[in-house]
């Protein structure tokens, strides 16, 4: 294919993402200048191809609305990108589909591809694995997934109908900041005007959402992720545990990630005596205390628990059975 029918083509698929594209960004996007941009946009007019030239400051070109796109065509690397993406999705529960739509949309790519690639294809799919994913997978429903995104995206009110871990069911007005996607759930975050707090929920236990209308401006400060794994590590259990450990918060955090634990560095110049670390305080939430004494003897520095007293007991337990381990001849 000569470069300038590839570089139409290519124009022609920058257009279908949608919204106008400004004739600067198209140029930089095909490496040539905007007069050939706008040669190329006529030759997609001749060929019976819907461009509308836009006017204005931020005028460009866009295709018609309702205009049906030609069959599809794909590269060798975009057709593996696609097919890794969709079974990639579906195995560590980014999909956001359910039943089955991931698997029929990966067949219906594969029947419009050439024999020889569609063989290469299988060939890299047969032999990838994948990890198991590190918490239960829930889909979240695309009903809900997209008019919660628009809401996001236009900084709008919407109304769920949100179904909590116990079963209770409520209707909520939710300001949302955005949309995060940890351990195989999807989950959104925002204010509750109701109550004047930040909330997060799960995108699977919403029922239904509709948007409403007016606006509102998100809040300054941490975004969207951030805001989700601290409220995961601050969510109400039945322990609260507050330790000190002497190190870096990268080093505690490689066994504490964010989403379990809160950590939370010293003041500048502040020291911990003669060492050259410091102490960093670790709060957490837990349901269980017993898989804490292994997590933090894996750490591997010093430490000092604060609360609950059950906690230094089965520190104390602990490092005793490993002594006897240590101790015991073959």
């Amino acid at each position: 294919m000569s470069r300038p029918i590839a570089r139409v083509l290519t124009l022609l698929e920058l257009l279908q993402v949608g919204d106008v594209r400004t004739v600067a960004e198209l140029a930089d996007r095909l490496g040539v200048d905007e007069r050939t941009v706008r040669r190329y946009a006529d030759h997609l007019v001749d060929l019976d191809v819907p461009v509308e030239s836009v006017r204005g400051r931020y005028g460009g070109y866009r295709l018609a609305p309702g205009y049906r796109m030609p069959p599809l065509m794909l590269s060798d690397d975009e057709a593996l990108a696609v097919l890794l993406g969709l079974v990639a999705g579906r195995r560590t529960g980014l999909t956001t589909a359910a039943g089955t739509a991931g698997e029929t949309a990966a067949a219906k790519i594969r029947r419009v591809l050439p024999a020889r690639l569609g063989r290469r294809l299988d060939a890299v799919l047969g032999s990838l694995a994948f990890t198991a994913p590190s918490g239960e997978e829930a889909a979240p429903k695309a009903a809900v997934l997209l008019p919660v995104a628009d809401a996001v995206r236009h900084h709008r009110p919407v109304s769920i109908r949100y179904t909590a871990a116990d079963g209770r069911r409520s209707e909520r007005t939710l300001h949302p900041y955005g949309l995060v996607a940890h351990s195989g759930r999807w989950y959104v975050t925002g204010a509750d005007p109701a109550i004047g707090e930040d909330r997060t929920f799960r995108l699977d236990r919403i029922t239904d959402a509709r948007p409403l209308p007016g606006s509102f401006e998100p809040p300054e400060g941490p975004g969207p992720a951030e805001r989700v794994l601290t409220g995961l590590a601050t969510a109400p259990y039945r322990h609260e545990v507050v330790l000190r450990v002497q190190g870096t918060a990268e080093q505690i955090r490689s066994r504490l990630p964010a989403a379990l634990a809160v950590v939370t560095e010293p003041p500048a110049g502040e020291s911990a005596g003669a060492d050259p670390g410091h102490w960093c305080r670790v709060e957490l939430r837990a349901e269980r205390l017993d898989w804490l004494p292994a997590v933090l003897a894996s750490l591997d520095l010093p430490f000092a628990v604060e609360r609950p007293d059950e906690l230094r007991d089965l520190v104390a337990g602990f490092a005793e059975r490993l002594m006897r381990s240590a101790r015991r001849e073959p």
